[in-house]
């Protein structure tokens, strides 16, 4: 999705099923990153990794990998010293209220 600011979403965002524990994806807005890498090396599940593409300011920026392993937990927002990346958690599909 490219419009105004870059963000990317992991591909393939699982919502998470009847009986399964709620699962998160990932948020990037490339063009805030510096390429520090601290998201990739403090993401518990190997969700992310540096790309070898560049973002407009020169650096490489980290790509959702394995989309499906994300639990939401934002590790990689709260060592982002630039707020370019955060997780958040989908909620598990509940009842339906009408």
């Amino acid at each position: 999705m490219t419009t105004g600011s870059p963000v990317s979403t992991g591909e393939g965002q699982e919502v998470a099923k009847p009986g399964k524990k709620a699962r998160g994806t990932v948020l990037i807005d490339i063009e805030r990153c510096k390429g520090c890498g601290y998201c990739v090396e403090f993401c518990p599940l190997g969700v992310l990794a540096m790309s070898d593409k560049f973002n407009a300011n020169g650096y490489h920026y980290p790509e959702v990998i394995a989309a499906e392993k994300c639990s939401g937990c934002d590790l990689c927002g709260m060592f982002c010293p630039d707020f370019a990346i955060y997780g958040v958690r989908v909620p598990a599909p509940g009842p339906t209220k009408e």
